[in-house]
């Protein structure tokens, strides 16, 4: 076992559960985290779920599944050298897209303007609510009773409303530090940037794979470019998807590594001793200038070319008619819901859990039933 650094978050030192339970005999308690998210509903429907193509638009792209498990993978590689703890990243990464819509951001954009007038949607707010209260599978409690330090890394962003709706509730909790602006854990930080190097390369693999965009449109990126250059000088005979898995592989271990020695000399200069000390340091988990500049110019490339591709906008504006369909149906017809509708305001946020719940293919079926109208294949 990997020694962890003073700075790490320790589960024998954990700020524990909201419902206190007995310590697990053979697992830490991150290990109980991660295992009961791999059990949850809400993680087997990711499988279904958009990360750029919808499902039906082919069995090889990502889901919300599958990057999930690139995130855990690419986190527990950077975490090991740097004395973090692994379970807990993997825990992490494994949940932070839990409460993400069906559909991927268009469906979140269209479910937050229809709770606009009810305290709105967003996705790692809903992801700390499917594991706080939404998952049923215990009788002592709702939710998954994860321990705080988990929570704390699932709720990646937050309003200051929102963060203070959750002080009311857990004084001093998972919400308190977008209220004094600290940090989370290193383990929380390294998931969210994780989060981002996984998305940048497996969209460059789809965007390629879907014909959307080309080989040679990504050489246009400096930092792809460099990897696919050196690859070719290397094995001068690749081509096509070979080359491109080459390029992006080696574009994956740069960030990698740049990642770690980036971190390291963050946490050399601002000396934490231990996690308390990492919330009151700027971010310390992140890239290097250079790599920052690289990856960022990489995400205006995907944004311009892949993600505005007037094939994908067309997709995402059926997708978002979809929700606003289901949403609109469900609260002029409570029936329609599974147990009914409660009444007033909790009544639309029931009916946003229930549609952030489903699968792609799902909401378009049940799209399907309630309007009479096919929109997407499915």
């Amino acid at each position: 076992m990997v020694a962890l650094a003073p700075f790490a978050c320790d589960p024998q030192r954990s700020r524990g559960r909201r419902r206190p339970e007995p310590r697990p005999p053979t697992r830490t308690e991150f290990q109980r985290d991660r295992d009961r998210i791999v059990h949850s509903t809400a993680f087997r429907r990711l499988v279904y779920k958009t990360q750029v193509f919808l499902n039906h638009e082919g069995d090889l792209f990502r889901t919300r599944l599958t990057h999930s498990l690139e995130v855990a993978q690419l986190g527990r590689s950077i975490a090991r050298p740097l004395g973090l703890n692994e379970d807990l990243v993997e825990a992490i990464s494994l949940a932070h897209d839990l409460g993400h819509t069906p559909f991927g951001h268009a469906g979140q954009d269209a479910l937050h303007e229809c709770m606009a007038a009810h305290g709105g949607f967003e996705h790692n707010l809903q992801s700390l609510r499917v594991v706080d209260a939404l998952e049923e599978r215990y009788p002592e409690f709702d939710g998954l009773n994860l321990c705080f330090e988990t929570r704390e890394g699932i709720l990646k962003h937050c309003s200051r409303t929102n963060a203070e709706k959750i002080e009311a509730l857990e004084p001093h909790g998972v919400g308190r530090r977008f209220l004094d602006r600290t940090q989370p854990s290193l383990e929380a930080q390294l998931c969210n940037l994780s989060d981002e190097i996984a998305y940048n390369a497996h969209d460059i693999d789809d965007g390629v794979r879907s014909g959307l965009i080309t080989l040679e449109q990504v050489r246009a990126v400096e930092l792809f470019d460099r990897h696919c250059a050196d690859a070719l000088q290397e094995h001068p005979q690749l081509k096509g998807r070979r080359l491109l898995y080459e390029a992006i592989r080696r574009m994956l271990s740069e960030q990698v590594y740049d990642v770690i020695e980036a971190t390291r000399a963050a946490v050399s200069e601002h000396a934490p001793q231990d996690v308390a000390d990492v919330r009151a340091c700027p971010p310390l988990v992140r890239f290097s200038d250079a790599m920052r500049a690289g990856s960022s110019e990489l995400k205006r490339f995907l944004m311009a070319n892949l993600y505005r591709h007037p094939q994908v906008m067309e997709t995402t504006g059926h997708a978002r008619d979809i929700v606003r369909d289901l949403f609109e149906a469900y609260l002029a017809d409570p029936d329609q819901l599974p147990g009914g509708r409660p009444p007033g305001e909790f009544g639309a946020r029931a009916v946003a859990d229930y549609i952030a719940g489903m699968t792609d293919r799902f909401a378009a079926r049940e799209h399907e039933r309630l309007t009479g109208r096919r929109v997407l294949a499915n």
